[in-house]
């Protein structure tokens, strides 16, 4: 061996077998989030998303669901409701939800989808179709503006028919929590 070399050694490490006994899993217990009395829809689609059980979630819209959120979603799942806004993101700018409105400042009043659903109409076809282009996105990036982010959010999946992307829900299950609604021959 020459003087220069290194002699290595390698240490003998014991493994420790891992027993072959099964344990079970550890369940925790999580504590759904109630809702208030009068949820915003956003907190309404993410606790009928979050449930596992069909009737949970049917009751969930059954109680809580108003014709803002009918409309909502036979806009995102009636394929006779045409969207007049071109599809992909919308280029506008989300306020703040702790932000008060002030004329001063030229910041909107704040609204909510519910408030805001009368405007849907002028959004689809046959519903203003004497808007032009301009003025209805215009109309809808001023609407956004006005909305929390989270339910801006919500009305863009909308337009784009892309609601079920971010929140479990179907068109099955909605027809089975409000069979009045009617489906077809909206354009």
């Amino acid at each position: 061996m020459s003087p220069t070399a290194k002699k290595t050694t390698r240490s003998k490490t014991t493994t420790r077998k891992k027993s072959a006994t099964t344990r079970k899993p550890r369940t925790v217990a999580v504590k759904k989030r109630e809702l208030p009395p009068n949820p915003m829809v956003h907190e309404l689609l993410e606790a009928v998303g979050s449930e596992r059980i069909k009737a949970k979630k049917v009751s969930l819209l059954k109680t809580h669901g108003d014709d803002s959120l009918k409309m909502l979603f036979v806009w995102n799942f009636d394929p006779s409701v045409v969207s007049m806004l071109p599809e992909g993101p919308v280029p506008y700018q989300p306020v703040e939800g702790d932000v008060q409105a002030s004329k001063d400042q030229g910041l909107p009043q704040r609204t909510t989808i519910r408030n805001a659903a009368r405007q849907f109409y002028r959004f689809v076809k046959g519903g203003d179709d004497q808007l032009n282009k301009i003025k209805r996105e215009s109309m809808f990036i001023n609407l956004l503006e006005t909305l929390p982010q989270e339910e801006a959010e919500i009305l863009i999946l909308t337009k784009d028919k892309r609601l079920q992307t971010k929140y479990n829900i179907t068109k099955e299950l909605v027809q089975e929590a409000y069979p009045e609604i009617t489906w077809g021959n909206r354009s």
